[in-house]
């Protein structure tokens, strides 16, 4: 069994003040894999104040040094990322293919792509040529909290700690106890990498201890999250009394509309991007609105993909979805598959329980239901499993108002050949990305939603000016 009760406090790793054992479970196997402390106060406070020393000097090293640095952690990845897929896989339960190819990959290439962004970055800008002697100054804000998930934990940890330390911010990450590995071994990346002591810090805890810390203290200028829609809440009240920044990435309940001239495939794509990391991706096209002419068919293609996806343990090899984190969320998505019974949505595939021939893990069946109506629970609330709701639509006016009458905002699809279409959807759908025909956003675009999804925008260049002040100078010399 693993054991990692420390903390990467000021360039060091240290013991917790108080020790509090958390076990980190194997979703597969529902057996404690890992031993992880839980920070207190005295922990929260350490890692600020290492921060807060740190960040004068931090700032003001130039740019070109940051990104050497930078540079760094990413030569660290590839020396060790075979660990980082098995960290992952066994700290959530992704596969351990899936782990290989989409979980740790995400560190390479955000990384990657906020290099690209940071070099396009003016830090001192003329205001216009109406103004010669103001000028546009992008600063650091100062020690900024990042507060990550266990669904995607690298990905999460790579979208706010390189941009963080990219823009000269200091910081504390706290990852989400459930998948604490993969973090702690990036902060060794970090540390082999030459971050400075209290650059980076790294304080495990839940969002009750630290993350609620971290939120409300007086030292941290920012804090960034990721995760649940009731917990954004939470943090954004406890950050009001000091003011923060607080940038939240929040939950979804993607739309995915199927007109009847969409490609042959588009069905297919739609279920296995639901079922893809067992649904638990805040992005994932949940409710699949179906022009009526085809949607008999898409609910028979549906159930079929459904049945055909297998459901096996993170450890094995092979293109099958794993379990789901923990007891909490198998016994949640149960009691979202009894309502949707309950409530007359029509079960096509899936179903109530353990997948066949399973005893043990945390392993949900693929579950599809059709003849879902608009304000069922199942259409309005996120589930975070692998669980698709399956509408019908007559016009692309009823698509839009069901699309749209939703708390969230993350991400919406459209499938359609017509080019006019899809253009008026796009600027339709109220949300903050939407990806159409298959085709997944660019490298450095935003990934961030509206309304209840949140608000933040992270990666490429907008990621990095998260974590900017903007100073309006005037009276500037040029000739200096």
């Amino acid at each position: 069994m693993i054991e990692k009760r420390q903390f990467y406090i000021n360039g060091a790793w240290v013991d917790p003040a108080a020790p509090r054992d958390c076990a980190v479970i194997d979703p597969s196997t529902e057996e404690v894999c890992a031993v992880i402390s839980l920070g207190d106060q005295a922990d929260t406070d350490a890692a600020v104040a290492a921060a807060r020393a740190a960040f004068p000097a931090w700032a003001a090293t130039p740019p070109a040094e940051r990104r050497r640095i930078v540079e760094g952690i990413l030569a660290r990845y590839e020396a060790r990322k075979e660990e980082m897929a098995q960290a992952i896989s066994l700290e959530m339960g992704s596969p351990i293919d899936h782990a290989r190819a989409e979980q740790a990959p995400c560190l390479p290439w955000h990384l990657k792509n906020f290099l690209r962004a940071f070099d396009q970055i003016d830090w001192i800008r003329p205001l216009g040529p109406h103004a010669p002697d103001d000028r546009i100054a992008m600063e650091p804000i100062g020690v900024a909290a990042l507060i990550t998930p266990w669904n995607w934990p690298m990905n999460q940890v790579t979208l706010k700690v390189i941009p963080a330390l990219l823009a000269g911010c200091s910081c504390v990450l706290k990852p989400s106890e459930e998948a604490p590995l993969s973090s702690l071994l990036f902060a060794e990346f970090c540390h082999e990498a030459g971050v400075p002591p209290g650059v980076f810090n790294l304080v495990n805890g839940d969002g009750a201890g630290v993350g609620s810390q971290l939120s409300s203290h007086p030292d941290v200028e920012m804090v960034s999250f990721t995760g649940s829609t009731r917990a954004g809440r939470a943090i954004s009240r406890a950050a009001a009394d000091t003011l923060k920044r607080v940038t939240l990435e929040l939950g979804g309940k993607g739309a995915n509309l199927i007109f009847a001239d969409a490609d042959d495939e588009a069905v297919e794509r739609g279920v296995l991007h639901c079922f893809d990391n067992s649904g638990q991706s805040c992005n994932a096209p949940t409710r699949m609105l179906v022009e009526r002419p085809a949607y008999d068919r898409a609910v028979d293609i549906a159930a079929r993909v459904a049945r055909e996806t297998r459901v096996a343990s993170a450890h094995e090899p092979g293109p099958h979805i794993g379990p789901v984190v923990n007891k909490r969320q198998w016994d949640q998505i149960q009691a979202y598959i009894q309502k949707g019974l309950d409530e007359g949505a029509r079960l096509v595939a899936g179903g109530l329980g353990l997948p066949e021939g399973v005893n043990k893990g945390y392993f949900v069946r693929p579950t599809v239901f059709a003849d879902v109506r608009p304000g069922m629970t199942i259409e309005r609330e996120e589930i975070f499993g692998p669980v698709l709701s399956i509408i019908p639509f007559d016009t692309e006016d009823q698509a839009v108002a069901i699309a749209n009458d939703t708390p969230y905002g993350l991400t919406n699809y459209v499938q359609s050949r017509d080019g006019a279409r899809r253009n008026r959807l796009a600027r339709r759908l109220r949300s903050g990305m939407v990806e159409m025909n298959g085709k997944s956003r660019g490298a450095g675009a935003p990934f961030g939603g509206v309304k209840a999804s949140g608000r933040a925008r992270e990666g490429g260049v907008w990621g990095i000016e998260e974590f900017l002040e903007v100073k309006a100078i005037s009276g500037w010399d040029s000739t200096q």
